[in-house]
């Protein structure tokens, strides 16, 4: 890079390419799209003018749909190898567009209070709101560890900074969802929605453009039994309101206090120092079957492409296409660890993804991984890693201590 070139502030680049600030950051930690210069001091990125029409072709080429472990290929690769990705994305594409076709079509043939204190308020879209309650749902405890930890066995939602959040956690996943509202007022506020609550919440809501997410201040009834903070979700048509079941009193399930501290979980985590960009799909699917553990390894191919082999549970080894690189260049030598996990862990952390890819941050092979997605940067799901020793679905193998 000429020393007298002059760089741009991720903001100037971001409007000059068409791409977020939060996309760069993401394709930066992928390695797709490096700035120019990173301050030492501040972690400030500046691009070159010359790094414009590659970060153009990036953003075509995700609007189009192309997972990036692809993308990478079509930017970097040989010509055959572009020509043969991209002609397996049109065939795909076709696809879908057909599929989703008849879907629609058999639709179409089918289809001939005010609340009392002060209230935290957030309108939110509909659909976002119930994908994110969809989403979050599935980290929640069942069955023994629910009647254990009763609070587990619920959805906490918060209404605080501007924003409505929505956390689950079964000790063994956590999962967070943050929606930013598009007005908000009084708060903060926090309660408990337990499962069962959660999935008729998400059938109401989705059928709504906009939604006015509602909660109210603890009570307490006439003989001083603390109440649970009063909630409810209005639509946009008068009239149109859904709320949870009222229990008297409140139970440790509906106890927000009794909740893990979330914030301390993702505070306390120690930066991913490998990273390991996937098909999502393809990863649910190899791992989607297998009985106990299932080990994930990011190796070199034998024609020296990166892949990602997975195995375990008596099946054989499937291979996909990957992405992986150490994060900081003082172990640039070191090769990412072989990592296992409890496939009931893994596939409902990979199903309630967003988008073609699945980004594993990896510390180490005895601490969190998180599993993020390009296109939804709101959504981060913890996921903890197993001993390969260990049977899966026992607990017995998980190393969270």
């Amino acid at each position: 890079m000429d020393e007298d070139e002059e760089l741009l502030g991720i903001g100037a680049f971001a409007r000059r390419v068409g791409l977020a600030p939060s996309a760069l950051r993401f394709y930066d930690d992928c390695g797709v799209l490096r700035p120019a210069r990173v301050d030492e001091a501040t972690g400030y990125r500046q691009y070159a003018e010359a790094q414009a029409a590659r970060g153009v072709r990036l953003r075509r080429l995700r609007a189009a749909g192309l997972p990036l472990v692809d993308v990478a290929v079509v930017l970097d690769g040989p010509p055959h190898a572009a020509r043969d990705v991209l002609r397996a994305h049109l065939e795909r594409t076709r696809r879908t567009v057909d599929e989703a076709q008849a879907v629609v079509e058999g639709f179409l043939w089918e289809a001939a209070g005010n609340a009392q204190g002060r209230c935290a308020r957030a309108r939110v879209d509909g659909a976002e709101l119930a994908a994110a309650v969809r989403q979050v749902a599935p980290a929640a405890a069942v069955g023994m560890a629910s009647e254990e930890f009763p609070m587990l066995g619920s959805v906490l939602l918060e209404l605080v900074d501007g924003e409505v959040r929505l956390v689950a956690t079964d000790r063994y996943r956590l999962a967070v969802r943050v929606l930013r509202a598009e007005a908000f007022e009084g708060g903060p506020r926090k309660l408990l929605i337990g499962a069962g609550a959660a999935r008729d919440l998400a059938e109401w809501a989705v059928r709504r453009m906009t939604v006015v997410v509602e909660c109210g201040p603890e009570t307490m009834d006439a003989e001083g039994t603390q109440e649970a903070a009063g909630f409810r979700l209005r639509g946009a048509v008068e009239g149109e309101c859904w709320e949870p079941p009222r229990e008297r009193g409140r139970s440790p399930r509906q106890d927000p206090d009794a909740f893990p501290d979330y914030r301390l979980i993702l505070e306390g985590l120690e930066p991913g120092r490998y990273r390991v960009i996937v098909d999502r799909g393809g990863l649910r699917d190899a791992v989607a079957g297998r009985g106990g553990v299932v080990a994930l390894e990011a190796r070199m191919g034998r024609g020296g492409e990166q892949e990602l082999e997975v195995t375990g549970g008596e099946q054989p080894p499937v291979r996909l296409r990957a992405v992986f690189h150490v994060k900081h260049d003082a172990v640039k030598h070191e090769a990412v660890p072989r990592i296992a996990f409890d496939p009931a862990v893994l596939v409902p952390a990979l199903e309630a993804g967003v988008g073609p890819d699945a980004l594993l941050e990896i510390a180490s092979e005895v601490r969190p991984v998180v599993v993020r997605s390009a296109d939804q940067g709101s959504f981060t799901t913890l996921v903890m890693p197993v001993s390969e020793r260990a049977g899966a679905g026992t607990g017995e193998g998980r190393t969270d201590g």
